[in-house]
C-alpha cells in the first residue's frame, strides 16, 4: 500500500486528509513540524509528500515551507513533494515549481484535483523505481560479465549492446567463423576483439584485414602472401596474413568489399585450411579462426551475384548484429562522457542535445564531435554550441559513412558528375581505387 507523509501543524488538516486517502487504499502518516517531518523521512518508508508552507502562529511567508521543502528535496531529491498552503503567493509557487515541486495546492483543496495529482504520481514514482531497480540489475550483471570475460574497454549500457557483447562471450568459445554486421562506426572491432581475446587463440595474434581499404589486384597478395616476381614490384617472397595469424585470430573487416576470385579462394581455406601463395604452388596449412564484419547488405550481393552464397554460409555460422547508436540510445552519454578529456564534462544541455542527435556515423562519429569540443570549447563545461551538431536532417559525413552505396546511388553520383571519377567518389566518401572496385562488382562501366 502506498505512504503518504503529511507535514502540516494542523491536527484537522492531517485528519482530513487521512479520511480522503484511506477510502482510497492510501496510507497516511502525520508530523506535525518540519522537524518530525525529516526524522519520520529517516526511518520510514515514503512514496509523496504533502507539507504545509507555514508551521509558526502568525506566520504567512511560506519561508518555513521553502526551507523545509529545500531539504526534503536535498536529502530525498526523487521523492515527490505536493505544497499547500491557505495563503497563496503566485512567485512562491513559481520558484518552487521550477525547484522541483510536485503541485502547489491552496487550502481548502479540491478533493478531486488531489486525489488525481496524488495517483499520477504515485504512479510515476512507481515506474522512477521500477527503472531504478531495472538499472541496478543491467548494472550488476555488466558488472558481473566484466568480472568473467575480458570486455576490452568496450562501453556498453543499451540492452541492445549488452545481448551483443553477452553472445560475443559465450560464442568465444568456439572456433566457428562469426560474421559481425552494422553499419560503419557502430563498433564491430571492438566485438570481434572481444572475440578473440576470450577464445582459445587469445594468446595468438589478432590479425586485421580491411578488404576495403586494399586494392583489388593486391587483396590475395595481401591475405596468401606471394612469391617473389609474382607481380610487379614483388621483389621478394612476402607473408601473407593468413600464415600471421596462424593459431591466433583473423579480423576481415568490410568483407563485402573482397573480389569473386577472393572469396573463391577464402572459402578453400575456410574448408580445409589450406592456400598458395600467389606465383606457388606449393600448398600450406594453418589453424585460423576467422572472424568477418560488414556493413553490406550480403544477401543483396548474393541475389546480384556479387557475393557468393556458399561463402556467406561459411562466415556466418555465428551472426552478431551491432545496431546503429540511434538504436541504442543508452549508450550515447556513457561513450560521450568515456570520450571526455580530463578537462571537460558535459552540461545538461549537451547532454540533452547528444541524446537527441540521430548519429549516422554511430560511435565514430561521436568520438569525434567529443573530440572536437574538448578542443574548440572555450570554457571546463561544454555547452550544446560547443558540439556543433549538424541541423536534423542533414550530416556533415560523407555517403559510405552511413551505408555502403548500392548500384545505383553509384550510378547516380557518376551522372551527377557526369562522369568524372574523382568528383562521384567525393560524393560517395570513396577513393578512386574503392569506386572502381563497387564499379566492377556491379557491373557499372567506366566512363
Amino acid at each position: 500500500m502506498p505512504q503518504i507523509l503529511i507535514i502540516d501543524d494542523n491536527a484537522s488538516v492531517a485528519a482530513a486528509l487521512d479520511v480522503l486517502f484511506s477510502l482510497h487504499d492510501i496510507d497516511c502518516l502525520h508530523a506535525d513540524s518540519p522537524q518530525a517531518g525529516l526524522a519520520a523521512l529517516n526511518t520510514q518508508s515514503v512514496d509523496l509528500v504533502i507539507q504545509d508552507m507555514n508551521f509558526s502562529a502568525d506566520t504567512t511567508s511560506g519561508q518555513e515551507g521553502e526551507a523545509l521543502f529545500a531539504q526534503i528535496r536535498s536529502g530525498w531529491p526523487d521523492l515527490p513533494v505536493i505544497l499547500l498552503t491557505a495563503w497563496t503567493h503566485l512567485d512562491a509557487a513559481v520558484a518552487l515549481a521550477k525547484a522541483g515541486a510536485a503541485d502547489y495546492l491552496a487550502k481548502p483543496w479540491d478533493d478531486i484535483r488531489l486525489l488525481t495529482t496524488v495517483n499520477n504520481l504515485l504512479e510515476l514514482a512507481e515506474t522512477r523505481q521500477e527503472l531504478a531497480r531495472r538499472q541496478r540489475r543491467e548494472q550488476r550483471e555488466r558488472e558481473a560479465l566484466a568480472q568473467r570475460f575480458d570486455l576490452c574497454g568496450a562501453i556498453f549500457h543499451d540492452p541492445a549492446s549488452v545481448r551483443v557483447v553477452q553472445m560475443a562471450c559465450q560464442v568465444a568459445r568456439s572456433e566457428l567463423p562469426v560474421l559481425i554486421t552494422g553499419p560503419n562506426g557502430s563498433g564491430k572491432e571492438r566485438i570481434a576483439q572481444i572475440l578473440h581475446a576470450n577464445g582459445p587463440q587469445r594468446r595468438q595474434a589478432l590479425v586485421t584485414v580491411n578488404c576495403g581499404a586494399l586494392p583489388a589486384e593486391l587483396i590475395e597478395a595481401e591475405l596468401f602472401g606471394a612469391e617473389a616476381g609474382a607481380y610487379t614490384g614483388a621483389n621478394k617472397a612476402r607473408e601473407g596474413k593468413f600464415e600471421a595469424a596462424d593459431g591466433g585470430t583473423l579480423f576481415l573487416d568490410e568483407i563485402g568489399n573482397l573480389p569473386l576470385a577472393g572469396q573463391m579462394k577464402l572459402l578453400r581455406v575456410l574448408e580445409t585450411g589450406r592456400f598458395s601463395r600467389l606465383g606457388s604452388n606449393r600448398e600450406r596449412q594453418v589453424t585460423v579462426r576467422v572472424i568477418s564484419a560488414t556493413n553490406a547488405d550480403l544477401p543483396g550481393m548474393i541475389r546480384e551475384g556479387t557475393f557468393r552464397e556458399d561463402l556467406y554460409y561459411r562466415l556466418n555460422t555465428i551472426e552478431l548484429h551491432l545496431p546503429a547508436l540511434a538504436e541504442r540510445p543508452n549508450d550515447i552519454l556513457p561513450l560521450a562522457r568515456h570520450f571526455l578529456d580530463d578537462a571537460h564534462q558535459l552540461s545538461d544541455g549537451a547532454s540533452r542535445a547528444l541524446r537527441h542527435y540521430p548519429w549516422p556515423g554511430n560511435v565514430r562519429e561521436l568520438r569525434n564531435v567529443i573530440a572536437r569540443a574538448c578542443l574548440l570549447a572555450s570554457q571546463a563545461r561544454i555547452e550544446p554550441a560547443d558540439l556543433a551538431l549538424p541541423a536534423p536532417g542533414r550530416s556533415h559525413l560523407p555517403a559510405s559513412s552511413q551505408a555502403e552505396p548500392d548500384r545505383e546511388r553509384i550510378s547516380a553520383a557518376l551522372t551527377h558528375a557526369d562522369g568524372n571519377i574523382s568528383q562521384a567518389a567525393a560524393e560517395l566518401g570513396l577513393s578512386r581505387q574503392a569506386l572502381y572496385r563497387r564499379m566492377e562488382r556491379h557491373g557499372i562501366a567506366r566512363p
